[in-house]
């Protein structure tokens, strides 16, 4: 089956998730590279939301990720989300680096490549495939809870341990038929 048979495109405002379930409660996988090469991690939190007008998500990664790498190279990404029974392999994914290990090929997830050429998983339900806005790392002093000053300073003890905001225009929504 070809991508075309297996998904249907919508448009952001025909979303009928939950946001704050699919950024809050739900994994998800983001995946970075081409057919050829390609790199896949699991996520959690984030938002989607309009910036500057247009549909917006965005994601926070570890700046020392592999999968930001690829991110950065391509200036496109998926952000995909699966039935609870992908859980394990989600996980899995988010488990192993890809920059050392062959975990694209371990994972028992079917990759396939959209329109565009982006990489996603034949399993996943919904697909969000977006084009690299703006990555920034928050500067702790930008905080002004006290709880959240607190979090950021305990998490970026380590320059590995700096997460980056990596926002993403939405450029094609994907359903499961």
């Amino acid at each position: 089956m070809n991508f075309d048979q297996l998904f249907k495109q919508i448009s952001p405002e025909e979303l009928s998730d939950n946001v704050f379930t699919l950024v809050g409660k739900d994994l998800y996988v983001i995946t970075a590279g081409k057919e050829d090469q390609s790199n896949s991690m699991t996520g959690s939190g984030g938002g989607m939301g309009l910036l500057f007008k247009i549909p917006t998500t965005w994601c926070i990664l570890r700046s020392d990720r592999y999968t930001l790498e690829m991110i950065k190279k391509e200036q496109t990404y998926t952000m995909s989300y699966f039935p609870n029974e992908y859980k394990e392999q989600m996980l899995f994914l988010g488990s192993k680096s890809g920059r050392n290990t062959e975990k694209m090929k371990e994972v028992e997830l079917t990759p396939v490549q959209t329109p565009s050429g982006d990489i996603s998983f034949r399993e996943a339900r919904l697909i969000i495939e977006c084009r690299l806005t703006q990555i920034t790392t928050p500067n702790p002093n930008d905080f002004y809870t006290q709880e959240t000053k607190d979090y950021i300073n305990k998490a970026y003890k380590e320059v590995s341990d700096y997460r980056n905001y990596i926002f993403g225009e939405i450029t094609h929504l994907w359903v499961k038929k």
